[in-house]
């Protein structure tokens, strides 16, 4: 193994391929091939990070190599050498992949800039594979724990649009794991060697949002002093994710329905039309189309990003997915701290099972975060439990409550109270859960509140 990057030389003519070895053997591991067979064999056999390739090798085509280098899976990047009179092979070479060309004469200096940028573009690549493989493993749709009946058709949906050009609008609840669908989407698609950008809506005001979507020129507000490209662009070729696509504005929502209906942009402060080829995933925790009946979301607009329509399911309806989804968030919280935490004592699971989780997945992420680096033993207790995870569940045997020694109006006033609490203070869900209608709810919480202050 050599720590030098490797360099392969093309060349027909010996003394060239010799000069060139010769003037960069001290910063590159040297090969040189006289042949597109020889180059072949040299490609198979070392680790090579740039190609210097002549595109005229006798009666050979040097744009035969780069085609068969592009092929491999380590591919290396091409400098095309050329004459002045031949720039135009050059050109056409560089649509077929290669990172540039230099003419002839050589130019050594120039040379030695054009091949340490190629090797540079060389590392960048390979950054990205391994991040992308990184995240395939993280993010990947064999990464989605759904052995629930509810997820089924979620993770079946995926797998039957992951491969298409189609918008997908994901919707859900606060912590389901919509953006974690979208990866899965992009990572299971053609796209999933180009970016995937994701954008939260909602964390921007409309003109920054504007500006962050589709970038501005130089001076188009104040504030802008240069030139900025938008995520749009930065998302070329990838997957745009716009998360809480629900709280954009409506200038916003305009310019986006034309860029879903049209393919292209324009940057804030510029009148020049940019093609774009992105797909784009949405995602709400809102209903769109409810919206859209009120008239407080562009109904046009809905239309263009419910092409596809994936509903996620909230965590407490997936039971079954929960025991699973706590053994992969302890294994990975106690290896990120270095915690010998293998498990759930009884008594914790228990506990989490009869939880409602309001926050989703996202809640116990973080309650299993904690549980971790509290954790004494190799097991979570419910000890080690976020204080608001151990509050009794609202939905408790009936028997737990009645095991206590309190009157039913006490009962059902602490029912009420870990209702708004698991809640947290939202009357109409708390309702909902309790199986009563929001006036009866409030009816009986002036009823609890004129019995407390009776002395």
């Amino acid at each position: 193994m050599h720590d030098l990057p490797g360099l392969l030389i093309v060349d027909d003519e010996r003394n060239a391929r010799e000069g060139l070895r010769r003037a960069f053997s001290e910063e590159f591991e040297t090969y040189t091939a006289e042949s597109v067979e020889v180059a072949k064999r040299v490609l198979e056999d070392e680790t090579i990070d740039v190609v210097l390739l002549d595109l005229r090798l006798g009666k050979e085509s040097g744009l035969d190599l780069l085609d068969f280098s592009k092929s491999l899976l380590a591919s290396p990047v091409c400098v095309i050498m050329t004459a002045y009179g031949s720039v135009d092979n050059a050109v056409e070479a560089i649509k077929r992949g290669a990172y540039d060309y230099v003419t002839k004469p050589l130019d050594l200096g120039k040379l030695e800039i054009v091949l340490r940028r190629a090797v540079r573009s060389r590392q960048v690549e390979t950054e990205n594979q391994n991040l992308r493989q990184q995240l395939g493993r993280k993010f990947g749709l064999d990464r989605v724990i759904a052995r629930s009946e509810a997820m089924a058709p979620v993770v079946e949906k995926i797998r039957q649009v992951a491969g298409s050009r189609a918008t997908v609008l994901l919707e859900g609840e606060s912590g389901t794991g919509k953006e974690l669908a979208a990866h899965a989407l992009h990572l299971s698609s053609p796209r999933r060697t180009f970016p995937f950008v994701a954008v939260h809506c909602a964390a921007l005001s409309p003109q920054l949002l504007e500006s962050e979507l589709f970038g501005h020129e130089r001076g188009a507000f104040t504030g802008a002093l240069e030139k900025r490209i938008g995520r749009f662009e930065e998302a070329q070729r990838g997957t745009i994710f716009l998360d809480e696509i629900g709280e954009i504005d409506a200038t916003t929502q305009i310019k986006l329905l034309r860029v879903l209906g049209e393919r292209i942009i324009q940057r804030v402060g510029s009148n020049k039309a940019i093609p774009i080829d992105v797909r784009v995933i949405a995602a709400t925790n809102r209903n769109l189309e409810q919206m859209a009946a009120e008239g407080s979301f562009r109904e046009d607009l809905f239309f263009r990003l419910n092409v596809v329509r994936i509903v996620l399911p909230p965590l407490r309806e997936r039971k079954e997915d929960l025991l699973l989804l706590c053994q992969a968030f302890i294994s990975e919280f106690a290896q990120e701290n270095g915690k010998r935490v293998i498990g759930l004592t009884k008594e914790a699971e228990r506990l989490l099972s009869h939880y409602q989780w309001p926050g989703n997945v996202r809640e116990l992420r973080m309650a299993l975060e904690h549980g971790v680096i509290m954790a004494q033993g190799p097991r979570i207790t419910p000890e080690d439990l976020p204080e608001r995870i151990r509050i009794p569940s609202i939905l408790r045997p009936l028997h737990d409550l009645a095991s206590t020694a309190m009157t039913l109006r006490e009962a059902e006033k602490q029912w009420i109270l870990q209702a708004l609490h698991s809640c947290r203070g939202n009357r109409s869900e708390a309702a909902r859960r309790l199986g009563i209608s929001r006036k009866t709810l409030l009816r009986k919480i002036a009823e609890t509140e004129r019995n407390d202050r009776v002395p």
